[in-house]
Parts: C-alpha cells; structure tokens; sequence
C-alpha cells in the first residue's frame, strides 16, 4: 500500500511536538556525515534519539531543519539512506523501515513523475539480523486445485482453511490470482521454530510480520510455491531447478488423486535428485477409505519410477527424518480444514536438515529483479555459496555480449527484514549501486568483484531422455532450465541423435546469449510434451563461437 501524505504529516507533527524521538534531514552524504569526528557525533546523536523514543526513532529525510518539505533527488536519497545506515549501525541499531513520496514543487505527487523525494525511516533499537539461523527451502508442487498453497498457508500461519482457500489468498500475490484462485508465479512464505515450537505469522501480508518470524526464529523454513496449472510448467520447473531448494514438497489431492501434472512435477522433483515428502491433501472432503485408496495409488507411483514409499503414520517421523533422501520418500495424510496431519509436518519440518549448504566463494542466479524507491535496483534469488555483505564490489552478468559489470551492495533484505550479512541457502534480495533494474535479467549471476567468470553460449552434457515421442536429431531446440536461467538452446548428439529412454553425450548451445555454466550443474530440458534431464559435463569458453557446434566447413 503506497504511503499516504497524513502519514508524512504525523511524522512532520511529531518532529515539531516532541523533537526527542524525530530528527529532521535534508540530506546526508558520506564526504560530510561519514568524515573523521562527525561520524561519531551523528551516531551519538541517533543513539539519543532512539533512547528517547523508547527504541525507536524517526528520521525524516529530504526535509528542511524546520521540517519544511524540500524533496531531493533519488540518487541524493539513496546516498542519504546509505549513510543513515551506517550511522544506525554505529549506534547499535538498524533501519527496519522506510516510507517514500514524490515531491514536485513542495507538494506530493506520483513518484515518477516528481522532481524528488522526501521519506521517513523508521530506526529500532538493535543490531540487525545475525542469519546464523538453520534455513531449510522447500519448494511445493503438485497439480491446480490439489492444495499446495492452501497447505502452505495453513502450515505458515497455525490458521486452519475455511474449506475455500481462504490460506491460500496467504500466498497469491498477483489480483488475477486472487480473483482467479490459480496462483501464476513463485510465490514465497516463510515460518520458523524457536525452541518451544513453530513460529507463525498473524498475518504474512505484512512485511513486518514476516520480518518479525525471522526475527525471533532459531530455526527458518522458506517455502517456495509453484504453479499447479499446466500451461505455466515453465514457471513451475524454474521454481524446483533454481532455487536451491533443500527438499521438495508434492501435493495429491484425496479427491482427485495422482494425475499427469503429479507424474510431471514428482518427475522434475525426483530428476534433480532432490529429497521430496508426498502429502495427501484434503483428506476432510473424502471418506477414510477413499484416502486409504489415494495413498496405494501414490506408493505405486512412487515404485513404477524406483523409489521407495515410507508411510509417516505408520514409521513415524524418526525414521523419516533419518531415511528420506532421493530414494525414500516420506507420504503422510493432512487436512488444512481439520488440521490433521500439520503437526507432524510441524515435527519434520523442525527436525530436518539443511541438505545444500556450500563453501566456497559466494555466488548467486538472479531469479527475479525489482526497484525499490529511494534504494534502486534489486536483486532477487537464492545464494547458492558463500556470503554476502553490506557494502561488498560484485560482479553482475553476463550481459548480452558475455561482459560483467561491477555493481556495490547497498543492503540486503531476507523476507522483508533487513540484514548486514547473508549465507549460502538463504533467499535474498540484494539491493545494488551501479546499475538500472532494467539492465538485470534473470539467468544473470551476482560474483565476487575479483572473480574472472568466462560465460559460455555452448557446454558439453551427459542427458537422459525421459519422455519423447520420436528421436532427438542433431539441431533439436528445447528449453533449457539450469539454475535462474531458462533458454531455448540446440542439441547436437553425439552419434547425431537420441531415443525415448536414452542417455548419452551432446552438445548444448544456447540459441541467444551467453550464461556462465559451470560443470556439475544439473539441468532441465523440455519442449511441448517432451522432457529430460542432463549434467553439465565440461565448459569450453575458447572454443565458443558464433556457428554452431554441429556445422562443419
């Protein structure tokens, strides 16, 4: 919701009654505010400010001494913000919030249209997050109407379903999905556990709630939610091949059981080797015999592609904590109206381990960009290795022609809390200097600034072809999913062609642009009613050019 100019005014009002708590800026810059001396001085003085206010301070930023409004560039408030940040941070505490207007000619307008800014801050007493915290990501599939984000939202909140979605609207972020009951993108939720027990949101719609469970968790599960209807597949396999997920979750409804869109997602999940529990869901709208029939049809599904089912309800959580891995997968029954079966889901969620932590330098696919007003161009994903700082030089790209831009972190938020630092597994948005939201894409990596990445447009793989209805020939165009990045691209097999069922060598070429692929990656190819998945096997930048791998001269 956008800020409204009585908000702006409480703030002004306060600043003029109680001046305590509220302090009035037009601008802060690094070369004045960060210099030797002041520094200190003005983080003494926010200090002040914060102790009068109880723990929480104002800072009114683009204003004059008297609180008259002045508006200030965007690039001013930027710089402005950055210093601010700092300064809480030397004070022992850290920006929770900040509200934004346009200003045009002292008076408030739409923000692209004005000539500048004028916001107010909200600082709290405290260091920001440590995200020493475990973090386990779970991404959910399953087919449209099976109950996936009603489960989730149930799961995320301890609020029971009302029989109609009414968790579900927890998670549908688009209007079309609220008014449609289909979601048609990732969405994302998160719940915890603090030692006594699971952590909920009161209400996920608003930032401070989410930010409030990461806040207060030892323990965080981010859910990824994927769509269930098939003509947004696509959508569906970036979520379960690009985040770094640590477990997959499939629902089957007990009133419709498993369907083609079941076998499809549990085909992706089980290809990508990720550890996946099976929910049947619904099991309220159903008879006991019916859902007894649902969960044979789900074992069997899981035997005809060679995994072994492990009933919950019959083994119990130990055993399946101790024996789900790519191999064994967990089936347990559940109701969002009833709330049967959340509790044990509860129990696994807490117990279960962290499986994709990664050392090494940090690195991360960007699945989804945005701009924030006042802070700019921000990055959204999953870290896939190493950490993340405030005030880090990275490296962003690859750009159209294969080049990488250097790009300074502003800050870094997890669930809409904001924190100096973030580790592997965890599911970010990094805000970045030195570039336009429009210039970043998704499929681009965030690297270290003294990284050398060479991206590549052609790579060499071993694939598995697991549903085709002919041969692939030489020159075969699939999309491609490897990590954020979804690109139509060309097969050339080795031998020049590959059967339903085969696997076998071939070189994969990226139709429009580089990536930076590395060896061992997993991938996902599809095209139509087609599907596979492959193994990044070898990289050759030198030898990329701009014909392909499979023409000769």
């Amino acid at each position: 919701m956008c800020p409204t100019r009585a908000t702006l005014q409480r703030a002004l009002d306060r600043g003029e009654r109680e001046g305590g708590s509220v302090e009035f800026k037009e601008r802060l810059t690094r070369e004045l505010h960060l210099a030797d001396g002041r520094m200190e001085s003005l983080a003494a003085q926010l200090r002040h400010r914060v102790l009068s206010g109880d723990g929480e301070a104002t800072y009114v930023v683009g204003v004059t001494d008297d609180g008259g409004i002045a508006g200030i560039d965007h690039d001013d408030f930027s710089e402005s913000m950055d210093v601010l940040s700092l300064l809480a941070e030397e004070a022992g505490a850290h920006i929770e919030d900040v509200q934004t207007w346009g200003i045009t000619d002292g008076t408030i307008t739409t923000e692209g249209e004005a000539d500048g800014l004028v916001g107010v801050a909200t600082v709290r007493e405290g260091a920001m997050l440590d995200t020493d915290s475990e973090h386990i990501v779970v991404g959910t599939a399953g087919h449209v109407d099976h109950g996936k984000s009603t489960l989730v939202g149930s799961l995320v909140t301890g609020q029971a379903d009302d029989g109609e979605g009414s968790t579900r609207g927890f998670l549908d972020v688009q209007p079309h999905e609220v008014e449609r009951g289909l979601s048609a993108d990732l969405s994302y939720a998160v719940y915890g556990f603090d030692g006594e027990g699971p952590v909920h949101m009161d209400n996920p719609h608003r930032k401070t709630d989410r930010a409030r469970v990461v806040e207060e968790s030892d323990k965080l599960v981010s859910f990824v939610d994927t769509v269930g209807h098939e003509p947004w597949l696509r959508t569906t396999i970036r979520g379960l091949v690009g985040q770094k997920l640590d477990y997959g979750l499939l629902t089957v409804a007990a009133d419709d059981g498993p369907t083609k869109t079941t076998r499809e997602h549990l085909g992706v999940l089980l290809a990508t080797e990720l550890p996946t529990i099976v929910t049947v869901t619904k099991a309220d709208a159903v008879s006991d015999e019916r859902v007894a029939e649902v969960e044979r049809e789900v074992e069997r599904l899981l035997r005809d592609v060679g995994k072994t089912p492990l009933l919950v309800d019959r083994h119990g959580v130990d055993a399946a904590v101790e024996e789900i891995n790519e191999n064994v997968v967990p089936v347990l029954t559940t109701s969002a109206v009833t709330m049967d079966g959340l509790d044990t889901l509860d129990e696994l969620f807490e117990r279960l381990p962290k499986t994709t932590a990664q050392a090494g330098p940090f690195r991360m696919y960007i699945d989804r960009t945005y701009s924030v007003t006042g802070v700019g161009a921000v990055a959204s994903g999953t870290i896939m290795s190493g950490e993340v700082e405030a005030g880090d030089e990275l490296l962003l790209g690859p750009m159209a022609d294969g080049s990488f831009r250097e790009v300074e972190v502003r800050s870094i938020e997890m669930h809409y809390h904001r924190v100096d630092e973030a580790k592997a597994g965890r599911i970010v948005g990094i805000a970045l200097k030195g570039v336009r939201e429009e210039d970043i894409e998704r499929g681009m990596v965030l690297l270290p600034g003294d990284a050398e990445p060479e991206p590549v447009r052609a790579f060499e793989a071993e694939v598995v072809v697991l549903n085709h209805p002919t041969r692939i020939n030489d020159g075969y165009e699939p999309v491609v999913h490897l990590e954020t990045v979804s690109e139509a691209a060309t097969f050339h097999p080795e031998g020049g062609q590959l059967l339903p069922g085969d696997s076998g060598a071939t070189t994969v070429r990226f139709k429009f642009r580089p990536y930076l692929v590395e060896e061992g990656q997993r991938f996902v190819f599809r095209e139509g009613q087609s599907k596979g998945v492959g193994t990044v096997k070898s990289v050759n930048p030198g030898e990329d050019s701009d014909a392909d791998p499979g023409e000769t001269e």
